[in-house]
């Protein structure tokens, strides 16, 4: 296996998963605040304990980072002060910045789960075969 998980690693990647579904629950269920911030709490939480406090802090304190810092941290302050939709938009767009280097290692590793690589593997190639076309 070209990557091998420890039991830490585990639980850090078991938290951002339930961040992510929290998340996507308190967006579906109209922006419920309570959700979002459970959400939020589990992924940062999740993306500590899987990077590591050192590597957490240097992510999110380099300088070249402090746009995407500010604005996830931002839009997480927008969230518990009861703003949720202007908080998430903040929030998506730190993201992006911060994390959107990993966007590519992310598509492959989704390429090798069973199920959702076999489901990418034919959606990809005729989306990016219908952009070419355009």
């Amino acid at each position: 296996m070209p990557y091998e998980m420890d039991e830490q690693k585990k639980i850090g990647v078991g938290l951002i998963g339930f961040g992510i579904f929290f998340s996507f629950l308190g967006l579906i269920l109209f922006f419920d605040r309570g959700l979002l911030a459970l959400g939020n709490i589990f992924w940062l939480t999740g993306v500590a304990i899987l990077l590591g406090l050192r590597s957490t802090l240097q992510l999110f304190t380099n300088r070249s980072n402090y746009k995407g810092s500010v604005s996830f941290f931002l839009g997480l302050f927008f969230i518990f002060v009861r703003w949720p939709i202007l908080g998430i938009t903040c929030q998506t767009y730190g993201f992006l910045l911060l994390f959107g280097g990993f966007l590519p290692a992310v598509k492959i590793f989704l390429f090798q789960i069973p199920v959702v690589g076999w489901l990418l593997q034919y959606t990809v190639p005729l989306h990016d075969r219908m952009r070419k076309n355009e």
